[in-house]
């Protein structure tokens, strides 16, 4: 194969001592953090006044982040403060490396292949066998008589541990950490709101990883920023270490992602890929938003803004096309995946983008192609063994492959990470059933009910076990990383509509014709299509009909989209076959829902099939 195996590196990485040497410096500050509008940089209002990056700018968003210091001696982990945490051993600390300086160690340890991307030399690794998250190896401490105990959502997807078993863990985790003679800390932000930003710490083995964190979460940009750095919240990442004793622990495996809210640290064991570290932070402040004063909204969503200031939301599980479909070229990148949405509007939760690369082309997802160049990091994506160029349509390895870009790489993208109050939110649904029609309009009633049931296909590759699409409901399109109820969040959305006025559609990415197996995939022309229409207002001119089932308006018409695919029980070779699978889905629909009767501040079950 191709890339080095993490677990043979394991070895070498513990001895390898990087003649690698970081200095503390000081440059420009990189656009892409927020800041007041009446404290922009000379280099912020210049790139404001140009509609797309070119290449000159991209590197200096790149040269721009270089706050790394390296700390040595038997004092490094107190001169960084892990010492207070009991990480005492390692006398050589790498913190908040700058994108040169992780290419180098990257290398020097042995950590993966240089892959020949076409538009750069782009570091490429491969997660072992988690090539996805493992959900039923997360838990959440219950923490007796405190605010999360209260409040946390328990269920199979936030799962119960003791504050005992985390303490060993926790000390298992420290333990290894003083066995080794290096770390790399990244300290950094989720949040790019200054109101509710929290500051997060992650301490890792391997040079890839803080690679990972500094591509997806949102960089200091002054050196000041690193003193006395408190964090709100610790990720000690073992990834290298497993439970062997599992079973004493009550726990679902050797793997285990364990948040204690209270303590403000998480420990990970067992599993390399870098997804943990993105999703758990997310899963963190979808616990803290909603009980801020006042409220927020955290989503699972991204977000692009056109020239008019109209913000677009997407929200969908992975494969559904968030990232694709917000990367427009028309409109500027606010964010690919998770957002809050506040009094002021839309930010974004992170820095980057982590973006599906199977079967990626340049005439499909130009620009997530064009994205993948130096301090990019593939993972998990096959790369030819003599040529070293990427195959993204290779999938032996796995149908999830990755690619994490720090967001200065999308051509045009929003500089300031943060924009107004939505004017339109777009529901994603991959539907393995083959009976929803591409676009349909939802009532605020309506959105209500489609954003609680969260229905789409559980898409190959993103979690363990899952070979192929199935049908599921995933409430708020993200089930996986709620932490509080779902009404929680459904009554906090139904506020912001009514509040804002903003239009509800259904886009359904999946497919037509037969349902999977049987059925084409939606093209993303098609998709794409519908969309621009959304967000031109050009659906709103549309004569519509109701649909017999699940009651949203769907439109007779749209220019560039065949009747027939709108009518989409006419891409059925048996309409007969179409209805009694459309009538098969609306019981699911109405099945799942009942776990919402009498829920929350509003009844929506009558605005379901």
């Amino acid at each position: 194969m191709i890339i080095t195996s993490l677990a043979t590196r394991r070895l070498g990485l513990q001895g390898a001592k990087a003649t690698v040497m970081c200095s503390l410096s000081t440059t420009t500050q990189s656009s892409i953090y927020w800041t007041s509008p009446s404290k922009k940089s000379p280099l912020q209002k210049a790139l404001n006044t140009a509609t797309t990056l070119d290449i000159d700018h991209d590197v200096e968003s790149r040269d721009s982040y270089n706050v790394s210091q390296t700390l040595q001696g038997t004092d490094a982990c107190a001169k960084v403060g892990i010492d207070k945490i009991g990480i005492t051993n390692p006398t050589t600390i790498y913190r908040n490396m700058n994108y040169k300086q992780i290419f180098e160690h990257e290398q020097a340890n042995s950590e993966g292949d240089v892959a020949k991307a076409e538009y750069g030399d782009t570091f490429a690794v491969s997660t072992g066998k988690f090539t996805g998250r493992s959900p039923k190896d997360k838990f959440v401490v219950f923490n007796p008589g405190t605010q999360s105990a209260e409040n946390m959502d328990w269920n199979d997807v936030n799962l119960k541990t003791t504050p005992e078993v985390f303490d060993e863990l926790n000390e298992k985790a420290v333990n290894y950490f003083n066995t080794l003679d290096k770390a790399y800390v990244f300290d950094c932000y989720v949040g790019a709101s200054p109101h509710s930003r929290k500051k997060i710490r992650f301490i890792h083995e391997m040079a890839w990883q803080q690679h990972f964190c500094t591509n997806m979460f949102i960089r200091p940009v002054d050196p000041e920023e690193l003193d006395d750095f408190e964090p709100d919240f610790t990720v000690i990442n073992a990834c290298a270490e497993k439970v062997e004793d599992w079973e004493r622990h009550g726990l679902n495996s050797e793997t285990a992602v364990v948040f204690n809210i209270e303590k403000g640290k998480a420990v990970i064991f067992g599993t390399w890929y870098g997804g943990e570290n993105k999703k758990g932070i997310f899963s963190l402040m979808n616990y803290l938003l909603p009980l801020s004063d006042p409220p927020q909204l955290p989503m699972h969503c991204s977000a692009n803004v056109g020239k008019d200031d109209d913000v677009c939301l997407f929200f969908g599980l992975s494969g559904t096309g968030k990232t694709t479909l917000s990367a427009d070229p028309h409109r500027s990148l606010i964010g690919d995946d998770e957002h809050g949405w506040d009094e002021e509007g839309v930010y974004n939760f992170e820095g980057g983008c982590y973006a599906k690369t199977i079967n990626l082309s340049e005439e499909t997802e130009p620009d997530i192609y064009r994205a993948i160049h130096t301090d990019a990091l593939l993972e998990n994506v096959m790369i030819d063994p003599n040529s070293k160029i990427p195959d993204y349509s290779d999938t032996s390895m796995t149908e999830n492959g990755r690619v994490s870009y720090p967001i200065f790489h999308i051509d045009g993208y929003h500089k300031e990470q943060m924009a107004g109050h939505p004017k339109n939110i777009i529901f994603l649904s991959a539907d393995a059933f083959g009976v929803l029609p591409p676009v349909a309009k939802l009532s605020s009633g309506e959105a209500m009910y489609h954003f609680l049931s969260g229905y789409t296909a559980k898409v190959a590759g993103t979690e363990r076990g899952v070979k192929e699409p199935s049908a599921t409901f995933s409430t708020c399109f993200g089930a996986a990383f709620m932490t509080l109820h779902p009404t929680v969040y459904a009554d906090l959305l139904q506020k912001k509509l009514d509040t804002h006025g903003t239009n509800c559609y259904l886009v359904n990415s999946g497919w037509a014709g037969g349902p999977y197996g049987e059925g084409e995939r939606m093209s993303i022309k098609t998709t794409r299509t519908c969309i621009d229409a959304i967000l031109d207002g050009s659906i709103e001119n549309a004569d519509f009909r109701r649909d017999p089932i699940f009651g949203f308006n769907v439109p007779v018409s749209l220019d560039g989209v065949k009747p027939e695919v709108l009518d989409i029980r006419s891409t059925w070779s048996s309409p007969e076959a179409y209805d009694q699978q459309a009538k098969k889905l609306g019981e699911m629909y109405t099945e799942n829902f009942k776990q919402y009767e009498g829920k929350g501040s509003i009844d929506y079950t009558k605005f379901g099939p």
